[in-house]
Order: C-alpha cells, then structure tokens, then sequence
C-alpha cells in the first residue's frame, strides 16, 4: 500500500487538504512530545506545547515551501519552546535556566535513568542536538537546517556534546 511523504502530505496540506494534517499528527506528535518532554522535563508543559506546534503547523500552513518537513516541524518546536520560556521570562524563567534548575523525567523508573540524568546536566544547546540527532534519530543535514549551521559543524557539535554527556555519565555511575 502506498503511503505518501510527509512532504507531499504536508504540501496537499498547505494547498487546503487539511485532512492529511490528522495524519501528520499521528505520525509526529509523539516524536514532538518526547522531544519537548527530553528539554524541558514538564509532561504537562510538553503536552501543551505539542498541542500548539500542531495548531501553528495548521495556521502557518501556507508558509511550507517544500523543504523536508520533520525539519520544518522540529524548527516549530523548538521555536514555540523559547517562546514559552522568553515569555516566561517575566516569572524569571528562561530557556537557559533549564541548565540551572534540576529537571524530574516523570518516567519509570529503567536502565536508562542515569542516562536521563546525566543528559539534563548539558547545556540546553549540548542536549538539544543530542535529543534531536540521537533520540529523534535526525540527520546532521535535517539538524543543520533546523539550529541554522552546516552540517559539518552541526556533526561537530553533536560530537562534542555526546563526549562531554560521556564525561558526565561515567562520572556518576
């Protein structure tokens, strides 16, 4: 059976088939919340903002221009999740003080734990790409897209990140 691109879906979608929103819906929203959930470790907050990517992926339809589509969609993501903490801001709260404030995964408890431990102690930029490229499992080109670099540096940072979690991780175990 064939099923159609997430790109191709999305254009239909951008051209008024708002019926194939429902499927790129179902197809993404979980990618988006554990993304989401991974930054910011509030499941509630990482429900509501899920909720609104999905509402400015409908609203802003018109403005896909036929790029990759999980890259436009995590770009949405990440967006509405700095605006979140820059309007928060006024509460004293800022992206960057994700860094400083001890983060609870509301997950069971598992082997992977210490790993959820270990990453919430990187920079926001550092777990960000690790989240997005090793999580999310998207390409340094789709992730170079995303944070605005090459992908050469974008494969640089990653690995960077991912030696300086390793660091951290053996620290605690």
């Amino acid at each position: 059976m064939y099923e159609p691109t997430d790109e191709k879906l999305m254009l239909q979608a951008s051209n008024g088939n708002l019926d194939n929103l429902k499927i790129l819906f179902e197809r993404h929203h979980m990618h988006v919340f554990n993304f989401l959930n991974k930054m910011c470790g509030d499941k509630m907050l990482s429900e509501d903002i899920t909720q609104e990517v999905f509402y400015k992926l409908m609203k802003y339809r018109a403005s896909y221009n036929n790029g990759k589509f999980v890259s436009w969609l995590f770009t949405i993501a990440r967006n509405t999740l700095n605006t979140h903490f820059r309007r928060a801001a006024n509460n004293h709260e800022d992206i960057e003080a994700l860094d400083q404030k001890h983060i609870t995964i509301d997950e069971p408890k598992t082997d992977y734990s210490d790993l959820h431990v270990a990453l919430q102690k990187l920079d926001v930029s550092d777990r960000e790409l690790i989240i997005l490229n090793r999580f999310q499992e998207i390409k340094y080109a789709e992730l170079a897209e995303i944070v605005g670099s090459t992908p050469g540096a974008v494969k640089t940072k990653v690995s960077r990140a991912l030696q300086k979690l390793k660091t951290i991780y053996f620290q605690n175990t």
